[in-house]
């Protein structure tokens, strides 16, 4: 082992001298051997390390303009995202600011807090007790229901929205033509986040997108208040009554910054707050009303000049008879007669009872007695 180390130390010292004295011819040498030197090792012993630099160095740059990219991007994104929550966050601020001035007073605003546990069913307000908040109470949105107080303390309180397995509305239809009791749709998945409304008569028929609005019957929510539309109907063991599927007015990702209504303001209801909403469902019914009853008119308007066409082809050739002219040809004119050759005979025979009614009214006056004076 000792021979082998010094035998390596030796190659090394040996290799140190070439080198060193390789070094020193070249220092010595004139420029231009220097560079001939210098050129034939860069392409072919160095040519390897040189094209490897190179690579690295481009490899460096574009990782660092692809982070620089994606940086960007990410700030992009989150501006984006940040502007929409903006203006989302505007746009219900407005609508509650317009639903606020529509009530006027007997209300109180409140601010959602973050949860604070696992259940998805219930939210936390920023207002309590100090300011009349009571058990009980209708907390809506620019929307229509969201649910109602349940517990209060004195600085905050605690919701229990239309999905919790505990909330029921009487309701019915916009136009009053159904009732029945809305309640949270326990399906899973997300059926889940839908409501149903049960008991309704039979005789009720609702069509897809019927607007549901509170009935006001009970103490707690006031007539007029919007929870949703119809979706669908329920195919249930029941057959003396229907089920139907309801959108809700308000989404859970919707629900932000709320109004509670106080006693004062339920008591004296809520008719024309959420007018725009049953507007909405109204005019859509006017306009499809509209468009059936135009078509209705156009089909007798046409109807009505045919027939005037038939009327005015009849005339002309009873009024010439047997004779060809004008442009009508005899098989027109038999054509025409085919066609009207009823609606003439019930016309004469009208007529035709018409005089002898007033024949006999004549008759009738003629042989009347003569009163003596």
């Amino acid at each position: 082992m000792t021979r082998k180390v010094r035998g390596e130390g030796r190659v090394d010292t040996g290799l140190v001298l070439v080198c060193v004295t390789l070094a020193i011819f070249v220092f010595l040498s004139p420029r231009r051997s220097r560079e001939s030197v210098a050129s034939a090792l860069r392409t072919t012993l160095l040519a390897p390390l040189v094209n490897l630099e190179a690579w690295s160095a481009g490899a460096r740059a574009a990782i660092t303009a692809r982070n620089d990219l994606l940086v960007t991007r990410g700030r992009a994104v989150a501006d984006t995202l940040s502007l929409r929550a903006m203006s989302d966050e505007n746009a219900t601020l407005r609508r509650l600011l317009g639903l606020s001035a529509r009530l006027q007073e007997g209300f109180v605003a409140a601010e959602v807090l973050p949860a604070r546990g696992s259940d998805e069913f219930t939210l936390d307000v920023t207002v309590g007790s100090r300011v009349g908040v009571q058990p009980f109470l209708p907390v809506v949105t620019a929307d229509g229901l969201v649910g109602m107080v349940e517990t209060v303390d004195q600085a905050t309180s605690t919701v229990i929205t239309w999905a919790h397995p505990d909330f029921r509305v009487s309701a019915m239809s916009v136009d009053q033509d159904a009732f029945g009791i809305v309640q949270p749709h326990l399906a899973a998945g997300a059926e889940r986040w839908l409501l149903e409304m049960r008991g309704v008569p039979f005789r009720a028929k609702l069509e897809a997108g019927t607007l549901i609005v509170s009935s006001g019957l009970g103490s707690t929510y006031p007539r007029g208040l919007p929870v949703g539309t119809v979706i669908g109907e329920l195919s249930t063991p029941e057959k003396w009554a229907r089920t139907y599927l309801i959108k809700p007015a308000v989404l859970p990702e919707h629900i932000g910054p709320v109004l509670i209504l106080l006693p004062g303001r339920g008591d004296r209801g809520v008719n024309g707050v959420w007018t725009s909403v049953a507007a909405a469902d109204s005019a859509a019914r006017a306009v499809a009303a509209a468009g059936d009853s135009m078509a209705r008119s156009a089909a007798l308007d046409e109807l009505a000049a045919r027939r005037a066409v038939l009327d005015s082809a009849l005339a002309d050739s009873l009024a010439r008879g047997d004779t060809i002219g004008g442009g009508l040809t005899s098989r027109s004119v038999a054509a025409a007669d085919s066609i009207r050759r009823d609606s003439l005979r019930r016309e004469l025979v009208r007529r035709e009872s018409v005089r002898r009614g007033n024949g006999r009214r004549d008759s009738t006056r003629l042989r009347s007695p003569v009163r003596p004076r």
